[in-house]
């Protein structure tokens, strides 16, 4: 898996958005590229804001057993997955203000780099290491950029 905390590896991921455009369409799936964008921030939203509430214990031990693996593991996501409520955006989103947002927190995070998130806490999943926020973070954006053809 690509490393997130690369300057050259943060570096493509942003050229890929540039190339998208307003009228960017999905190859699969319902969001539009706008909300796309905003899709992809709430990763990082989770990281720097308290946005969202944190899980309870129990929703916490769930994540950790059943879903923990799926998004930090390197193997790809699959096409029309399953997404957690938090993730879901219904509302039309202005296009270059998510697409700033987006790239300004890959940027954070790639100059933060991976001493920051080595044993970093996740809001859902516990402790994580920097491998496992590398995969989660690259890996979701690999995957909505793959799905807008870039």
């Amino acid at each position: 898996m690509k490393n997130i905390f690369e300057k050259e590896i943060t570096n493509e991921v942003i050229k890929r958005i540039n190339n998208l455009t307003t009228s960017t369409k999905p190859t699969w799936g319902k969001m539009s590229v706008s909300q796309m964008l905003s899709h992809c921030s709430v990763s990082y939203e989770m990281v720097y804001t308290d946005k969202y509430p944190k899980p309870n214990a129990f929703t916490k031990w769930i994540l950790k057993m059943f879903v923990k693996k799926i998004v930090v593991s390197e193997k790809p996501y699959a096409k029309n997955g399953k997404t957690a409520a938090q993730f879901i955006i219904s509302d039309d989103k202005e296009f270059e203000v998510e697409k700033k947002i987006l790239i300004d927190y890959i940027t954070k995070t790639q100059e933060l780099g991976e001493a920051y998130f080595e044993g970093k806490e996740s809001h859902s999943f516990g402790e994580l290491t920097a491998v496992e926020w590398n995969n989660s973070f690259y890996k979701h954006l690999d995957h909505h950029l793959t799905q807008f053809g870039v």
